[in-house]
């Protein structure tokens, strides 16, 4: 029994999510995301202006009359949600924790696959994966895949991402679309991220907070890290320390992104406090005119 709460909170995304997948991201996520190939559809008579490489000529010959061969777009396809929830996911210091803003970006991309008659799944991961759910067409298998991202407890706090990226070469087949959200406090997975990259159209939505990048001069402050369990004071009224911790923070941020670059995963980041609409739609409106 899904709890009161949860559910009120489920339908409010549902309700969001419609009226930005109709207005915004339905036509973004088909033009994003092209269809595996092109098929066969029918053949029908020439016409002025049609490609001559076209012509069907046994058909042509058989009937004594020019015919051309139509092909259309193979759509459908998987989206595979992969999310970080580990407990440095349970952070947030605006209005919305990481888990929160993942769980609306995957409730528009999920029900912008399903309006494009493409299936959806769903892998959680921590150090380890958590859950893994099949990929499966329709509204109330997305509504479902929320639900897992809001409600599913993590056994373990830490992040290991080569194992999130491991169970994906070895169960996902087929060529797929892998959205991978996280804020990517991980390190010596560039490799299996790479061999991803080559299988599938990947996806990096990276998650930041100011608070992970900038410290406020507040004093003497005792900093807990929620993946190892570890605490750290640092005196935040020294300027060189805030200095310090902010050539940090961008030293690897500017190292993640090289790693993308590098794994030729498209990635786009998302800074939570901020409206991830724009983005999010900007990105695909920039992909979309790359391929």
């Amino acid at each position: 029994m899904i709890p009161r709460e949860l559910f009120a909170k489920i339908r409010r995304i549902e309700i969001r999510t419609k009226g930005l997948v109709n207005n915004v991201f339905g036509g973004e996520y088909h033009s994003a995301f092209k269809g595996r190939g092109i098929e066969f559809s029918e053949v029908r008579s020439y016409q002025f202006g049609d490609d001559i490489r076209s012509i069907d000529w046994n058909v042509t010959a058989r009937t004594g009359e020019a015919f051309v061969k139509i092909f259309e777009e193979e759509r459908e396809q998987t989206l595979l949600l992969v999310v970080d929830i580990s407990g440095s996911s349970d952070f947030g210091s605006r209005d919305k924790f990481k888990r929160e803003i993942a769980a609306e970006i995957c409730a528009i991309l999920g029900f912008s696959a399903i309006r494009n008659n493409d299936k959806v799944g769903l892998l959680l991961f921590s150090d380890q994966v958590e859950l893994f759910v099949p990929p499966k067409s329709g509204r109330r298998h997305v509504l479902r895949l929320v639900r897992d991202l809001f409600a599913h407890k993590p056994q373990s706090s830490g992040t290991a991402l080569q194992s999130a990226l491991d169970h994906i070469l070895r169960v996902i087949r087929r060529r797929s679309i892998v959205l991978l959200v996280s804020d990517f406090f991980d390190e010596g997975f560039e490799r299996p991220l790479r061999m991803v990259s080559r299988r599938h159209d990947t996806v990096a939505v990276h998650l930041t907070d100011p608070r992970e990048e900038v410290l406020p001069p507040l004093g003497l402050v005792t900093l807990f890290d929620p993946e190892t369990n570890q605490s750290r004071s640092l005196d935040t009224g020294s300027h060189a320390v805030r200095e310090a911790f902010q050539q940090s923070s961008s030293r690897k941020h500017e190292q993640r992104k090289a790693l993308f670059r590098r794994a030729r995963v498209d990635h786009v980041e998302i800074k939570c406090g901020e409206d991830f609409v724009d983005p999010l739609a900007k990105f695909f409106r920039a992909r979309t005119q790359i391929t």
